[in-house]
């Protein structure tokens, strides 16, 4: 029974090239996303620096992960014509 659904989609692959290309466009989002949060602070004990609290680390930052996160599930779950 399993033959006849190979047989229906075309293709002993789970995955197209699409799929792969969609997985490697997400794991790029994600870490553009951890690039993003990185940096800032002071690295000394006696100075506090107000910057990890800006806009591009608490909000935008957070965001863009997890728009990696959606496009990777999308690239995993969802089934492209090749």
């Amino acid at each position: 029974m399993s033959k006849d659904i190979n047989k229906e989609s075309g293709s002993d692959m789970p995955f197209t090239m699409k799929n792969y290309i969609t997985i490697l466009v997400g794991m790029v989002v994600i870490f553009l996303g951890f690039v993003l949060m990185s940096g800032g602070g002071e690295h000394t004990v006696t100075t506090f620096d107000d910057s990890i609290f800006s806009f591009r680390r608490i909000s935008l930052a957070p965001i863009v992960v997890i728009a990696g996160f959606v496009v990777v599930g999308v690239g995993i779950m969802k089934r492209f014509k090749s």
